[in-house]
Formats: structure tokens, C-alpha cells, sequence
């Protein structure tokens, strides 16, 4: 058998590990962490638990599709339940509830601005054939060339490529508010709406037509899952191995990979899911195919300060599990990720209450959450600026519970920039990947496969198709796809 060297155990890491031991090679996975995941990684304690990274379960039809493709269910591994409402929006003076059905969410915008609703089921419908078209004729492309994104489908859509998925917004709804709704959604692709093409808004489909999900006992359910599907095949699991060199041979092949302990690892083709700045760093200088410059003079998405904070009561139930906090300025908080690298003055944040829905993640009685705020990568990270913005965080909440919460906290654990960088390589402690504007989708993306090192590839959100967990899967399929091609 032919042997497969996966660096990182991620999603995209077991995807492409999962799909190659399939189709009979023999794979074994290094990750450098102690546990598989990645950035979904689970983070317990005092009975409390807490997803580190990815919390947002969206495209359900991706996770059975995946499962499908090894004789499984979703359902084989865990229980899955639609949130009604998926979430909030909490604006200055109102909350959005995003309810599980567009005919609920229409009311809600109805009584924001007259009309509106009707509108809003004509964007969904138009989000909807996108969504078809992306997931079935785009996405499942290597990036290879720009005659991917040709089809007889997208030839009538040009200009949704050329247009923003802002200027798609503005065309037909003017609250403010509703706007910052319809926008939300593509903000997972990690640039700002007025810099993504308004083909994506297929991400408002993935959101209001297929809904929000919680998988009991948290995201990590999926990585469990992954990891027995993996096993399953005999892929071979390795943790705490962090890999210290990708080796290559003279005649410009590589060979395998030499971990920090010294041991080399001999390989047919080695994929590297870890970040793919740090991936190429692996190798010397002459095999890189970017350059420093390159990757300073991409647009990546955003870093996060996170907190993990157990709370000894049961909080308000104005919290719902999931709840975005949009009562300052987006603009200037955008800019600071942006376009001016800065702490924010008045941050949004996201605020998560598993247990609000799902009691495995706090002890009876109490609650665990998980707060995020979106930052700028590669911006200063000290304890004094985590413990800064922890409590204008817990004051918002206060305002907007009327409750007092900080003599209620058991303990806040935080992660940032540093730690980013630190338990992931990630190339200025970014959080999410390479955003995906026009000039950095599909084939500008950085490439899956090595063009100067044979049977080298690469997995992940820095490549194809691009950032979040869904796609991270199909990451994982198509670089397995181009292994096979080449094997066979």
C-alpha cells in the first residue's frame, strides 16, 4: 500500500485522512496537540464543558453527506436538535430572533420594516439556487483553474461575482438592522460583506433555510465521530508528535516527514492540514511556492479573543444559546480588523449558552459560557487587554439581563492571538483562515497541491474551498481526490 503522512488532525486533516484509507492507502495522522480536533478542540472543567473553536453547526446536509460516503449516518454518532430560534440579534433597542422557519423570520422582519418579508422570501429563493449551484458545481472543484467557476449556471450570474454581497443587501432591504442580519451570515467566510461577492449569498440559505443545529454534547461529537470513522479504516493516529520538517529529496520528491524527537517518518505523499504559512515553513526555502510578501499582502479573516467562563446559576432567559451583539458600530469595528489593525473602542461579540439547551454541558443549575469578539491578527495579546474587554463584555451583559453576573462566576479561562499562535501555528494568531473575497476565492486560493514539491498537498481553510467546517470537509475529499488521480 501506498503510504499517507497527514499533518494536523482538524477537519479537514480527518476528512482527507478518512477518504485516502478508504480507497486503500495506508495513512497515519501527527498532530502536534495532545487531543485531535484542531480548533475544535473541547476544553472541560469543575464539570463544565466547552467547545474551544467552532460552535456553529450549519449545512447539516454536508455532515450526512460525509457520513454517507462511508456507509454511515450522522445519527450512528450523535444526536442532533434544530434551535428554535437559531439564534438572536441583539440591536441597540430590539432583539431579532432568527427563528427555524423563513415564515417566522419573515414576521420578524415585517415588523421591523413593512414589506419586508416578501422581499425576504424572494432573497432566499435566489440564496437557495446559489447554494445548489455552489455545493453541486463549484465548491467540489480543486481550484485548478478559472474555468471552474464556469458553468452554464454562473455564466448568467457574472455579475453576482463583480457585486457585493452588500450591494445585494442594500438592493432590497433598508432597515439598518435587517441589513446587519442578511449580512451576518457570509461574515463566516471572514471579510467584510462589502468585499464578498454576492454569489455567497448562499450563506443566507445555509442559515435561514437549513437552519441552526447543536449536536448534544457539543461540536467536539463531531471530531469523536471522525476520529471513529478514521480508525474504523486503520488510519493510524499519532498525538503530541508535532512535526518538525517536511523532507524532500534531491530530485524534488518528498520523502516523508521528521518529527521534533528526531524520528523520520517515510512516506509516499504527505498532506499537511495544519496552517499552510506554517506547513511551508516546514520545508526549505527553495521548495516554497509563497513568499513571505505574499502571505503579508493577503486578507485574512479575523482573530478572536475568546472566553470560557462557568457560571454558578442559571442566567436569563433573554440568553438564548446563540447571541450576537450588534448594538455598536459594525463599520468601525470592521475597520479595526480590517483596514486599520487595532483593538476595538466598542466591539459586537458573540455570546454562547450551550447549556441553555443542552444540561451535558454544565453542572444542574448552572451555565457555561463561551464569548467570542473578533479581532485584528497579528495585534498585540496581554492578560491586561483580556481582562480590559472580559469586563465591558460582562457590563453589556449585565445592561442587557438587568442582572448582576460577576459575583456569579466561577472561573473565565481566555484564548487569544498568542494562543493561536502558540497551539496551532496560525500564521498571526488568525482564527479562522484566508478570507474569501473575490481576488482570494476558488482558483486564487492558495493551491492543494504543491508546485514544487512532488506528492506534497495541502488541506485546510487557507486553500480550497475555503474557511468554516463544512468546508473544511470538502477540503479534506478534494486533496484525497487529487492523491487518487495522481496513485492511480
Amino acid at each position: 500500500m501506498k503510504k499517507v503522512v497527514v499533518i494536523g488532525s482538524g477537519f479537514s486533516s480527518l476528512s482527507a485522512a478518512t477518504y485516502l484509507a478508504q480507497a486503500g492507502f495506508d495513512v497515519g495522522i501527527y498532530e502536534k496537540n495532545d487531543t485531535v480536533g484542531g480548533r475544535c478542540r473541547q476544553f472541560t472543567k469543575d464539570g463544565f464543558t466547552f467547545d474551544m473553536g467552532p460552535s456553529w453547526y450549519w449545512m447539516p446536509d454536508i455532515f450526512d453527506d460525509y457520513f454517507a460516503d462511508f456507509g454511515r449516518k450522522t445519527s450512528e454518532f450523535y444526536a442532533l436538535d434544530r434551535l428554535d430560534p437559531g439564534y438572536q440579534i441583539v440591536f441597540e433597542d430590539r432583539s431579532l430572533p432568527i427563528g427555524a422557519s423563513v415564515e417566522a423570520i419573515a414576521r420578524e422582519f415585517e415588523a421591523i420594516e413593512p414589506n419586508s418579508g416578501g422581499k425576504l422570501k424572494a432573497f432566499l429563493k435566489k440564496a437557495a439556487t446559489n447554494y445548489e449551484i455552489a455545493i453541486k458545481k463549484i465548491v467540489l472543484r480543486p481550484g485548478k483553474s478559472p474555468l471552474e467557476l464556469i458553468t452554464p449556471e454562473t455564466a448568467v450570474r457574472v455579475g453576482q461575482f463583480i457585486q457585493s454581497v452588500s450591494d445585494e443587501v442594500k438592493k432590497n432591504f433598508k432597515s439598518p438592522q435587517l441589513r446587519s442580519a442578511l449580512e451576518f451570515p457570509v461574515l463566516f467566510l471572514g471579510a467584510k460583506p462589502e468585499n464578498t461577492p454576492a454569489f455567497y449569498i448562499f450563506m443566507n440559505h445555509a442559515d435561514y433555510g437549513l437552519g441552526t443545529w447543536h449536536p448534544k454534547g457539543g461540536m467536539y461529537e463531531i471530531v469523536k465521530a471522525m476520529k471513529k470513522v478514521a480508525e474504523d479504516l486503520g488510519v493510524c493516529i499519532h498525538t503530541s508528535s508535532p512535526v518538525a520538517k517536511i523532507n524532500v529529496s534531491p530530485s524534488g520528491k518528498t520523502t516523508g516527514i521528521s518529527l521534533h524527537d528526531g524520528s523520520a517518518i517515510e512516506a509516499d505523499y504527505v498532506v499537511s492540514g495544519a496552517d499552510y504559512h506554517h506547513s511551508e515553513t516546514l520545508l526549505d526555502q527553495a521548495y516554497r511556492q509563497y513568499s513571505e510578501s505574499y502571505w503579508s499582502k493577503r486578507t485574512f479573516a479575523p482573530s478572536s479573543l475568546l472566553f470560557y467562563v462557568g457560571f454558578n446559576k442559571k442566567l436569563d432567559q433573554k440568553l438564548l444559546h446563540h447571541n450576537l451583539f450588534f448594538d455598536t458600530d459594525f463599520k468601525a469595528h470592521a475597520k479595526n480588523i480590517y483596514d486599520d489593525p487595532a483593538w476595538p473602542e466598542d466591539p459586537l461579540f458573540y455570546a454562547n449558552f450551550p447549556s441553555a439547551t443542552d444540561p451535558s454541558m454544565a453542572p444542574e443549575g448552572k451555565e457555561a459560557g463561551f464569548f467570542l469578539i473578533p479581532i485584528a491578527p497579528g495585534i498585540e495579546d496581554t492578560q491586561a487587554l483580556r481582562d480590559h474587554y472580559f469586563k465591558r463584555l460582562i457590563e453589556r451583559l449585565e445592561a442587557y439581563t438587568n442582572d448582576a453576573l460577576e459575583p456569579h462566576i466561577e472561573f473565565v479561562e481566555s484564548f487569544c492571538v498568542n494562543d493561536f499562535i502558540e497551539a496551532y501555528n496560525s500564521y498571526k494568531g488568525n482564527a479562522y483562515g484566508l478570507a474569501n473575497t473575490l481576488r482570494q476565492t476558488a482558483f486564487l486560493r492558495p493551491k492543494l497541491q504543491s508546485k514544487k514539491v512532488k506528492n506534497l498537498y495541502f488541506t485546510g481553510q487557507l486553500t480550497v474551498p475555503g474557511p468554516g467546517v463544512p468546508p473544511a470537509l470538502i477540503s479534506g475529499k478534494l486533496v484525497a481526490q487529487l492523491i487518487k488521480e495522481v496513485a492511480s
